[in-house]
């Protein structure tokens, strides 16, 4: 397997998340199932992300009756720190608060995210699953019970709703803080190699492509050129992405990653209130945030593993061990 793995870690894991996928999947009837699975090698349909309001494949939460959805959550769960649970509930939660900001025009709802399942978790050795819908997607692929957490995509419209200044909800706030405070720790001369444009792209680069071409260049300013302050920041705000998975992943990966150059970039003015974006680069590793529509208040957020996403990497070690 992959340098980094640890069959025990992502064996529990598994089962966990077989157990989750098998109790969805038994509390669909018939037809919610049938538009809920799909075979794992239809690649149009598993190597998908898609966090704008579009069809997409699977059964949707608003079709089904109470202990699917519930059951639903409990996947989403399943995959996720609590923080990164909480987080992403409130993503599905501001669906309601932009409805009502566009006076109900475009018929948003908290209930227009779907789950899909690819291949059978309970007797296939390669299997996988997604919670999708607007500024969520969450993809968890299994093969012989080792876990490829990615892509998850976080966004949030609006990204913060406020009370004479103070916030009362921010689901990304820490995402932003934490890039505009390493952003504030860099030298002068960190600071320019940094700062890779003045305007910020319209979104992330990245976008809902299910393939991803890196390094993206320019890289920026890589770990070993910064202030021990710094590597510290930097260190942490990878964490902060990381740690949407539960612990057991969250320091597998960390571990992968450790000792492997890192880069951090940085496009737009530094201030809050104004449009920005950065990305963090690593060993397979690709971190995206921007907020940059709506005068900087709605923003998205990615990681990905570019060999790794959809399970890439574990298909390839699997398909050479077998052969």
């Amino acid at each position: 397997m992959p340098n980094g793995y640890t069959g025990t870690v992502d064996e529990s894991i598994s089962q966990q998340l077989r157990a989750a996928a098998g109790a969805l999947l038994a509390a669909l009837d018939e037809p919610e199932r049938a538009r809920a699975t799909h075979r794992f090698d239809d690649l149009g349909a598993r190597r998908w992300i898609e966090y704008r309001p579009r069809p997409r494949p699977g059964v949707c939460l608003a079709d089904l009756r109470r202990a699917a959805r519930k059951a639903t959550h409990r996947l989403l769960a399943s995959a996720l720190s609590p923080s990164a649970y909480a987080q992403a509930v409130a993503i599905i939660g501001l669906e309601e608060i932009l409805d009502r900001a566009e006076g109900g025009h475009r018929d948003r709802h908290s209930d227009d995210y779907w789950v899909a399942v690819f291949g059978d978790p309970i007797r296939d050795e390669a299997w996988g699953w997604r919670v999708e819908g607007h500024h969520l997607s969450i993809s968890m692929t299994i093969v012989a019970d080792q876990v490829s957490p990615a892509p998850i995509f976080f966004g949030a419209n609006p990204a913060a709703v406020r009370w004479a200044g103070r916030p009362i909800t921010r689901p990304l706030g820490p995402e932003e803080d934490l890039g505009r405070a390493l952003l504030d720790t860099l030298s002068p001369r960190a600071r320019a190699m940094a700062v890779i444009a003045e305007a910020a792209p319209t979104d992330i680069i990245s976008a809902t492509r299910p393939h991803v071409d890196t390094p993206m260049a320019p890289l920026g300013v890589s770990a070993d050129q910064l202030s021990p302050t710094g590597r510290s920041m930097l260190d942490q705000l990878v964490a902060l992405y990381l740690e949407r998975f539960p612990p057991e992943l969250a320091d597998r990966e960390a571990r992968r990653l450790a000792g492997s150059p890192v880069h951090f970039a940085w496009a737009g003015p530094s201030w809050p209130g104004q449009r920005h974006y950065y990305r963090v680069q690593g060993d397979d590793l690709l971190i995206e945030y921007d907020n940059t529509a709506d005068d900087g208040n709605h923003a998205h957020t990615v990681l990905r593993r570019p060999s790794g996403d959809f399970g890439g990497d574990l298909l390839a070690a699997h398909h050479r061990s077998a052969h």
